[in-house]
């Protein structure tokens, strides 16, 4: 069985990181990333693991791509802070690792905790991610936000859920709502996107049906429809910011051209 390391990239995640790396103890190696948290997150990470190296933020692609370059090991399991392996997960990670694995990255299904339940329709579930890998053949890419890796190979999936404890409550979903549109909005921006009266006007109610009644958010009662509402939001907003980019962009170049060239 080859040995595998894990590793998590961290900032000011006091809250969540001891039961991250508890749910992985059983690892052959931990790493944990900080980029210079202000809270407990690197004393309780030293608790678990002497792997724990603090430097600054350098971007979600660029910080994963470094903690996996100083694995002592090819196969990573990358975590975040908020996620946590469930004993069934363990249990496919042990059995893939144990001859020769057949694929080079693997896909965990990703349940996530929220407003008192597990979330198990809308668009959250199944949350695949492709976490466990051979680092000889893929590498994290992306820009700002969604990073994604990139495999040089065939990928697997494994069963066991992978828990994910996104959300303290409404208020914490909204600001990361806030947070990470903006990044969208920016990577679309840069990536040659438009947004228009149909973009605002119709890709968020399409987002509500399809979470809601497509994807069964309705079966989730009260949660259910909060969730639907906010994954639309989501949507709405991040055309809303590109749209409010166009203009900025727009009205500084009308500047640009109304500026008289001094004689």
């Amino acid at each position: 069985m080859p040995k595998f390391s894990v590793t998590i990239i961290t900032k000011d995640e006091a809250a969540h990181i001891g039961d991250a790396l508890k749910g992985v103890a059983w690892a052959d190696e931990l790493i944990v990333v900080d980029s210079n948290s202000t809270d407990e997150t690197v004393a309780i990470a030293r608790q678990w693991t002497d792997r724990v190296i603090v430097r600054e933020w350098p971007g979600y692609v660029a910080q994963k791509n470094y903690a996996a370059s100083i694995a002592s090991h090819d196969w990573v399991l990358s975590l975040d802070a908020d996620e946590r392996v469930t004993p069934e997960l363990a249990e496919d990670i042990r059995s893939t690792l144990s001859g020769a694995p057949a694929h080079a990255a693997y896909r965990l299904p990703r349940v996530t905790w929220h407003l008192g339940r597990w979330i198990r329709t809308t668009d959250w579930y199944p949350d695949h991610q492709l976490r466990l890998y051979d680092r000889r053949s893929a590498r994290w890419t992306g820009k700002y936000v969604h990073e994604t890796l990139s495999v040089n190979g065939t990928t697997g999936q494994l069963g066991g859920e992978l828990q994910h404890f996104a959300y303290r409550d409404i208020t914490d979903h909204l600001e990361t709502i806030d947070r990470y549109t903006a990044y969208a909005a920016r990577q679309m921006r840069e990536s040659g996107g438009r947004a228009g009266l149909f973009q605002l006007a119709g890709h968020p109610p399409l987002a509500f049906l399809r979470n809601y009644s497509a994807r069964g958010g309705i079966r989730d009662g009260v949660p259910g429809l909060i969730i639907s509402v906010l994954n639309a939001y989501y949507v709405f907003l991040k055309f809303a910011k590109l749209w409010e980019l166009q203009l900025g962009a727009s009205v500084n170049h009308k500047d640009t051209k109304n500026t008289k060239q001094p004689l």
